[in-house]
């Protein structure tokens, strides 16, 4: 029996989004053109696949059954096929879609885009929030080429990279009353904070460090950007506990000064992820290095 090769990727689509138009819009087709070809793959292998149920799409026992295998030689064949191919930086015209979390955003991307705009000025980035949900981001499914921030429990289709660490440091406004070059644990703990709620890990590595330390922080007032809180530091007695990274940029504000905070919070870990399927890709080889390069030299 003949098998159409084409439909293979329709059918991991269908299988990963569990929804026609998700799909289809995935797959840069349009709705029934999907539906057709769903048709087909049924008559292929003789089974329905997929049956509509009120929350999406529910694959039949031999879909899952089917789907390793199937993910596993498309896989394959994109090693070999995609390995081969040779890929200009300079002649490029690609659009990427990553999705970094907001310290990733603010610290790393405009350093990335200046270096695409050197070296790749015809490749576009598009990008979509990262908070907890890998899911949420496409990079599982395959629609996003990265994720970049803290990656925790990712699923067996996923590469992740370390690609960074960094630390903790304090900022407060430059002629404060009370603080100087340092802080003690005392003032600290005396002050009022700003406190960033941003989505992801980064929150809780911050809760969980200074549980760690024992160090108590007098939380007035939360924030969900870090572009929020120079804002309220500048104008207040305020302080508040951010990377370290991210407060040498605030650094430049001649309103606000950067503080080691009093005790050490240790580091959290940087990382990118993507689908397996990019694994050989010249291209998303190429950017991953890229952006691993730009890891390297801001975090030093």
């Amino acid at each position: 029996m003949r098998y159409d090769l084409n439909l293979l990727p329709a059918f991991i689509a269908l299988m990963e989004e569990r929804n026609v138009t998700r799909a289809a819009e995935r797959l840069g087709m349009t709705q029934p053109a999907l539906s057709n070809t769903l048709t087909r793959l049924r008559h292929m292998l003789r089974d329905p696949l997929f049956i509509r149920e009120r929350y999406g799409m529910q694959p039949t026992e031999k879909a899952q059954e089917l789907a390793p295998v199937i993910a596993a030689a498309l896989a394959t064949l994109d090693d070999v096929i995609l390995g081969q191919q040779e890929f200009d930086p300079a002649q490029a015209d690609r659009l990427f879609t990553i999705a970094p979390n907001s310290f990733v955003e603010y610290v790393l991307m405009p350093v990335v885009v200046a270096r695409l705009r050197q070296a790749a000025p015809g490749i576009k980035l598009r990008l979509t929030p990262f908070g907890t949900d890998l899911a949420e981001t496409g990079v599982i499914s395959g629609g996003t080429a990265l994720v970049m921030g803290r990656i925790t429990d990712p699923p067996d289709n996923l590469v992740v990279q370390h690609i960074m660490d960094d630390g903790l440091a304090c900022i407060v406004r430059a002629d404060h009353p009370d603080i100087g070059d340092s802080m003690t644990r005392e003032q600290y703990e005396r002050m009022k904070h700003v406190n960033m709620l941003p989505p992801g890990r980064l929150r809780v590595g911050l809760f969980q460090a200074l549980q760690k330390q024992a160090l108590k922080r007098d939380v007035a007032v939360s924030v969900t950007h870090f572009l929020a809180v120079p804002e309220l530091v500048a104008v207040t007695d305020y302080c508040s506990t951010l990377p370290r990274l991210i407060c040498r940029h605030l650094a430049r504000d001649p309103r606000l000064k950067v503080v080691p905070s009093p005790v050490d919070l240790g580091t959290f870990p940087v990382e990118m992820a993507w689908h397996v399927r990019y694994r050989h890709d010249p291209a998303h080889r190429w950017l991953r290095s890229l952006i691993a390069d730009v890891a390297r030299d801001v975090s030093h």
